[in-house]
């Protein structure tokens, strides 16, 4: 059995003054001026818990602005002197965190193409050994649980209390709404995994867009996160990077402002006895589908019965083909989702298909 890991809760966190904890500023440090000009709004401003910057910048393309390096760590450690805020900045090796906590950084994150790699998850974690950062660690690019539970267990491993992970969305071949998919379902079952885990959401990266910052925002506050990673600039349209998610100071003030942050917990009686009620009809209802779904797969197993004496292959496209169309159009006259109904009847679908290949590979 793992030992259970050893966090700080988020409001043990010094730099933790109430929901949500905010990690603001630009996605990269240009030049001194643009990094100090934009600390001192934000921290003006008074809405700013950490500020943030981008110093090194793992970029798809080569040609595309990796960031200013090692310089931009002595403009961090002013943006600290002059305005207060403890400093954040991404690292992607050992040697960046030696030289980021050589300025005295106070918080680092890990990207999604480093918390993807577990060989460089654990260059950072022995590179973290015995000291007492506080680490962030977005989730891997692809919709992988175990891989983003194992960045932030090696990072643990190296006794660092203070962790957070940051939901950024993942990577799609498709194009979507987002820059990136949401998938706030994994998010959630890692904090049903790890309980003690702070969350916090970067609207930045997974909308891609300054448009979606709010309602990505309210989302994850409705969810119960703890925090938001916000891309701001003082300049944003003359941005050498990620300019179209980038707000100005002023901006990001008004997105705060505008946030709804609603209690986990009622005192009201008459609210948490009319819940209480609410939840024990969704409690049937999920019996009566459990019911259903075992009633569907008994016949499914006839079906692989039927296949097998007449030696005809599991898999009908054309059969499957006209249950999602005929799901699809259903579902959307009651309200559901494209998405749910393709995700739910895909999972149902390949369940039917493990009950068929058991009947007619069962001698």
């Amino acid at each position: 059995m793992k030992e259970k890991m050893k966090l700080k809760r988020i409001e043990e966190w010094e730099v933790y003054k109430g929901r949500p904890l905010t990690i603001c500023g630009p996605c990269s440090a240009e030049s001194r001026e643009q990094l100090m000009e934009t600390a001192k709004e934000l921290a003006m401003a008074g809405k700013t818990d950490i500020f943030r910057a981008g110093i090194w910048k793992p970029r798809t393309r080569p040609d595309s602005f990796e960031g200013v390096g090692r310089e931009g760590l002595a403009w961090l450690r002013e943006v600290k002197r002059e305005t207060g805020l403890p400093v954040a900045t991404e690292v992607a090796n050992s040697a960046h965190v030696n030289d980021a906590l050589k300025f005295g950084v106070d918080v680092l994150w890990i990207g999604a193409r480093t918390s993807a790699n577990p060989f460089a998850m654990q260059d950072i974690a022995d590179a973290l050994e015995g000291v007492g950062a506080t680490v962030l660690v977005k989730n891997p690019v692809n919709p992988e649980l175990n891989l983003w539970i194992g960045a932030i267990e090696r990072i643990a491993k190296a006794g660092i209390a203070k962790i957070a992970a940051i939901h950024r969305g993942f990577s799609a071949y498709e194009h979507t709404l987002y820059r990136n998919q949401p998938k706030w379902l994994l998010p959630i079952e890692l904090k049903r995994a790890i309980p003690d885990l702070p969350l916090i959401c970067d609207p930045s990266h997974m909308g891609g867009s300054r448009e979606y910052l709010l309602e990505i925002s309210q989302k994850a506050m409705d969810l119960n996160y703890d925090g938001l990673m916000v891309e701001s600039h003082v300049s944003p349209d003359s941005a050498l990077s990620d300019k179209a998610q980038q707000v100005t100071p002023m901006q990001l003030t008004e997105l705060l402002n505008n946030l709804v942050l609603r209690n986990q917990v009622s005192g009201d009686t008459t609210f948490t006895d009319t819940l209480a009620e609410l939840r024990s009809q969704i409690d049937l209802y999920d019996d009566q589908l459990l019911e259903l779904l075992e009633q569907r797969m008994l016949v499914a197993e006839t079906i692989g019965k039927y296949k097998k004496e007449n030696n005809i292959t599991i898999l009908q496209s054309s059969r499957w083909e006209e249950v999602m169309n005929k799901a699809v159009s259903k579902g959307a006259s009651k309200g559901l989702s494209d998405e749910f109904i393709n995700s739910l009847f895909r999972a149902v679908h390949q369940e039917s298909i493990n009950h068929q290949n058991s009947v007619m590979n069962n001698s």
